[in-house]
């Protein structure tokens, strides 16, 4: 039939989350203005939310977690400078090198170890003054990790304080922030103290359609402003999309450690099929990073046809995603087709 939806079980990241039924009432009602004359009452209130739970002063909604991070390296950072970076890190590796594009920095790349770049590694790609070498201004941190880590926080202290006395800057990039939070049972206050700007989702674990919130000083956030106005992130009405937003951090957050609770459900029932190796050790929040030779899209394939959708794929790994629209059904469903597909052969 034209316009019939089908419903599908996707597991294929927290991103596809969709908006709850409160929200989407919520952003029919939402009282607005215009946010580039800062005088939408919605995103007023959702980025004083933001700043508060973050223990920032100021907060700046933008459209995304790329937006948000690119404009804390436009801020905190002069044209010509080197950032520290992780080699696997979201801001290297799949934000379209906007950091070359938009704040002409280059990146000095560390590997990770277990979403850590060593401390002795970032002491040594930190600058010294010469005039052959750019400037180091900057290190960007993740947390939680997109391999499903997350930094704790002694190490997030000490890259701060070797930040702070080298004079740099810290930014980190807390996409999943509150998976990081209730994984480690602290605020999400507790771990921002250790960076100068923040930006984390709402649109993944969080559920809200759309958006992200960038965190810092109200200096910060004012440049940041400018910055996102000039990238064409400066909304109108956009007050529809934040009170979302404000469900989000209002009540999003208490539900995460389901979605936590429900990974390592999912990773227990993987474990029993024999050809299977689950990664437990990079199981802190809401993804389960599984290891077969039996991964490819023929599994995929299979999967849609029976109305569940995978993707993620790394060689022979494939992450799957927990969020508010999976539940311990979906997971049975998933593992029963799984362990069918592989007994096919």
């Amino acid at each position: 039939m034209i316009g019939e939806v089908i419903t599908m079980i996707d597991f294929r990241s927290d991103t596809v989350t969709k908006p709850t039924k409160e929200m989407r009432e919520a952003m029919a009602n939402a009282i607005v203005g215009d946010d580039v004359y800062q005088d939408d009452p919605t995103i007023i209130e959702l980025e004083e939310l933001a700043a508060k739970m973050t223990g920032k002063e100021a907060s700046l909604f933008v459209t995304s977690g790329t937006m948000g991070n690119q404009l804390s390296i436009y801020t905190l950072t002069s044209r010509g400078d080197e950032i520290i970076v992780g080699k696997s890190s979201h801001i290297k590796n799949y934000e379209v090198g906007a950091s070359a594009v938009i704040s002409s920095v280059s990146y000095h790349l560390i590997e990770e170890i277990d979403g850590m770049m060593p401390l002795d590694e970032i002491e040594k790609g930190i600058r010294g003054n010469d005039v052959h070498y750019p400037d180091t201004s900057l290190i960007c941190l993740e947390n939680a990790h997109g391999n499903g880590k997350v930094l704790p926080l002694s190490y997030m202290e000490s890259v701060y304080n070797l930040a702070k006395y080298n004079g740099l800057s810290v930014h980190l990039d807390g996409a999943r922030l509150f998976n990081a939070a209730v994984f480690l049972g602290v605020d999400a206050k507790e771990i921002t103290k250790y960076a100068d700007s923040v930006t984390f989702c709402l649109s993944k674990g969080l559920a809200s359609p759309i958006g992200s919130m960038l965190c810092g000083t109200r200096e910060f956030i004012e440049k940041a402003r400018r910055g996102r106005k000039m990238l064409g992130g400066g909304m109108r009405q956009v007050g529809v999309l934040g009170a979302p937003g404000l469900i989000s951090l209002k009540k999003m957050v208490k539900r995460l450690q389901i979605d936590h609770d429900n990974a390592r459900h999912l990773a227990d029932k993987l474990s029993l099929i024999d050809s299977l190796e689950v990664d437990y050790d990079h199981l802190d929040i809401n993804m389960v990073f599984v290891k077969s030779e039996m991964f490819n899209t023929d599994l995929e394939d299979f999967l849609k046809q029976q109305g569940v959708l995978i993707g993620g794929y790394k060689g022979k790994y494939l992450r799957i995603a927990c969020h508010n629209d999976i539940t311990k059904e979906h997971i049975d469903t998933l593992t029963v087709l799984i362990k069918e597909y592989i007994e096919r052969g």
